[in-house]
C-alpha cells in the first residue's frame, strides 16, 4: 500500500471529519434498512443520548449524508434517512463490521 501525505484535504482525514467519532458510523447504520423517527434511533443505540443524538443528526444532515423529513401534523413528525452520499458509507461500515470480527475471533 502506498503511504499517504497527510494534509487538511487528504481522504482519511475527510472521511474522518464526515463520519469519525463515537457515534455517526452507528447512526448511519442504523438508518441501513430506512427511515427512521428519532424515537426509535435513541432506541436502537441505547447509551446514547437524546442531546448527543440530535447534536450528531444534525451534523449528519449538514454534510448530506442523512436527510430530515418534516412531515406538517400535528404533532410534527420527523424521520431521517439516508441520502445517496450516506449509503455510499454503508461498504465501509461493512468492511469495519468484517475487521471487528476477525479481531475479536
Amino acid at each position: 500500500m502506498n503511504s499517504i501525505e497527510i494534509t487538511p484535504r487528504c481522504p482519511i482525514r475527510t472521511t474522518l471529519e464526515l463520519v469519525g467519532g463515537k457515534w455517526k458510523l452507528l447512526i448511519l447504520f442504523q438508518l441501513t434498512n430506512g427511515p427512521l423517527r428519532l424515537s426509535i434511533l435513541r432506541k436502537s443505540i441505547p447509551d446514547i443520548s437524546e442531546k448527543i443524538l440530535i447534536q450528531e443528526l444534525k451534523t449528519l444532515v449538514e454534510s448530506d449524508l442523512v436527510d430530515r423529513k418534516n412531515f406538517g401534523e400535528v404533532p410534527p413528525r420527523v424521520e431521517y434517512a439516508l441520502t445517496e452520499k450516506g449509503r455510499s458509507a454503508l461498504p465501509l461500515i461493512e468492511e469495519m463490521r468484517k475487521f471487528a470480527a476477525s479481531y475479536t475471533a
